[in-house]
């Protein structure tokens, strides 16, 4: 930035933001955009949490699944005691305590700058024992060895009903646009019971390595891995104007499901 060299992805200010997980869900709840009800703690200010259980522990400012695993989710408060000065102490800083919402998971990548799309939605399915909780956990993505890297499956393009990926891909445009995005980050959500969207992360700058989320979404969409990337370094050679840095809407707030492939600004 400080040097005005392109470079691929989010400005700096959206990733710095978007680490901050306490500072991303206010951004989010002053938008009006539903996101689990939340607290930072740490072992000094247990004595304050007021949240409804089941909650879930999570670094604060932390990526890539670290520090979540199956006692992330807490049902009283002596496992919430136990993980947030675990956490509190690995990582050390306060603990992001939200309400776990359990449910299915999504996710969906927006692409673009001052038109941006969303790719197609992929689901995260769990096929795991009933003492597992449902958590895209640390060893789900790394630890080959581990119960939940094989039982967890993302299903690209997401068997959802067309007003479901409307929902969804309003969500994901309207908080790609919120925090500045440009040119690809990926919107984590879960949906209730209710069948209501609460977005749980967002992602700027996401994997793209062949084969993981933005990459097999944009593949659901009908780009080659070549022609995936070549449109990310051609987002990062266009003009960083003003309305890149807030893109506008696109148009009929279409999905890459449904257009098959993103719209060039």
């Amino acid at each position: 930035d400080q040097l005005k060299i392109p470079y691929t992805g989010c400005p700096s200010s959206v990733l710095m933001l978007a680490l901050d997980k306490a500072r991303a869900k206010a951004l989010l709840k002053s938008a009006g955009v539903r996101t689990p009800d939340f607290q930072v703690l740490d072992p000094n200010t247990m004595g304050e949490f007021r949240l409804i259980y089941p909650c879930i522990v999570k670094p604060r400012a932390e990526d890539a699944s670290h520090g979540l695993s199956a006692e992330s989710v807490v049902n009283d408060f002596a496992a919430l005691k136990r993980q947030v000065e675990k956490i509190s102490a690995a990582y050390g800083g306060d603990a992001l305590v939200e309400e776990f919402v359990d449910g299915r998971e999504f996710n969906a990548s927006g692409f673009g700058n001052r038109r941006p799309v969303v790719l197609p939605i992929s689901e995260m399915e769990f096929h795991l024992p009933d003492n597992l909780p449902k958590v895209l956990t640390y060893d789900a993505k790394w630890n080959e060895d581990s119960p939940y890297f094989h039982a967890t499956k993302a299903v690209c393009p997401a068997n959802i009903t067309p007003t479901q990926r409307r929902t969804i891909a309003t969500v994901v445009l309207k908080v790609f646009r919120l925090f500045g995005c440009r040119a690809y980050a990926r919107v984590d959500m879960r949906m209730d019971f209710d069948g209501k969207i609460h977005v749980i992360e967002v992602n700027p700058n996401p994997d793209i390595s062949p084969g993981t989320g933005a990459a097999r979404q944009s593949a659901a969409a009908g780009m080659s891995y070549t022609e995936f990337i070549g449109k990310i370094v051609q987002f990062a050679m266009e003009q960083n104007d003003e309305s890149n840095s807030h893109p506008s809407p696109a148009p009929g707030g279409q999905t890459g499901g449904d257009t098959h492939s993103p719209e060039h600004p």
